[in-house]
């Protein structure tokens, strides 16, 4: 038994942060699967780790820690292994800059597509109307309520939808420019807002793909199939247990048009 437990659902958005980032240090944990779209992440267990019912959540010895980002740097303090904070300020200041910009414009965008096409459909297909209703009643924050009954009931209006597509096209313009600047994103060395950026925009190619191929973002492509090749990468992803995993095959393609 490893002194580290991480809390996670698929090896994507905020439960990928943390898993790629103790692969990259190689920290040894031990891994606990919540099913989001069993509500695992709400049962009474979880809930006496974490009374918010978010995810992921860590435990080092009796610490518990809980928000994706604020574990990254965590894990990058309190473990040996390769930096991923450099010790220049200014570095220091544009990965959390972007990290900032990921996590507050881009990622509720993101997830808001995600929710709506995946969560929400297969979250029906798992449990009948009343169970669900009582599933959605058991979360303990009333905003993570309002977002699960959007989602499973598809109640995103279409004027939130366009306004996250909007930002989505800002967000990928803005990408393709910072990675037209250096090899990795905020940082000349591969930093936490590469870990962070990749578990958001893994599979922009595949949803986006109007907005990111190689002919329009050839930054961000290269940039995606360069952590896509690490071996942390490839040791997280091979965690997931859902088809949602398969979508990261897409970086495999010499060219997307």
């Amino acid at each position: 038994m490893n002194d580290v437990t991480l809390y996670h659902w698929e090896p994507n958005a905020n439960s990928g942060k943390p898993m790629l980032a103790l692969m990259e240090k190689h920290v040894a944990f031990d891994s606990h699967y919540l099913d989001l779209l069993n509500f695992d992440q709400h049962d009474p267990k979880y809930l006496a780790i974490n009374p918010q019912g978010t995810i992921p959540a860590m435990t080092h010895g009796d610490l518990v820690l809980t928000e994706s980002t604020a574990i990254m740097e965590y894990v990058d303090e309190a473990f040996d292994g390769p930096r991923l904070m450099p010790e220049d300020a200014k570095e220091q200041w544009r990965i959390r800059w972007w990290m900032k910009f990921m996590d507050q414009w881009l990622a509720p965008s993101f997830s808001m597509f995600g929710w709506k096409f995946f969560v929400g459909p297969n979250a029906r297909e798992q449990r009948g109307e009343e169970e669900l209703e009582a599933a959605i009643n058991r979360i303990p924050l009333p905003e993570r309520q309002v977002a699960w009954r959007k989602a499973v009931y598809g109640l995103f209006s279409d004027e939130e939808m366009a306004e996250s597509g909007r930002r989505i096209g800002v967000g990928i313009r803005m990408l393709e420019d910072e990675l037209g600047k250096r090899e990795w994103l905020a940082s000349d060395n591969y930093s936490l807002a590469d870990v962070n950026g990749f578990n958001l925009a893994y599979a922009l190619p595949l949803s986006q793909p109007e907005l990111s191929n190689d002919e329009l973002t050839p930054n961000i492509m290269r940039w995606l199939r360069a952590i896509y090749a690490r071996p942390a990468t490839k040791a997280c992803w091979a965690m997931g247990k859902t088809d949602m995993v398969k979508r990261v095959d897409i970086l495999e393609q010499d060219y997307i048009a």
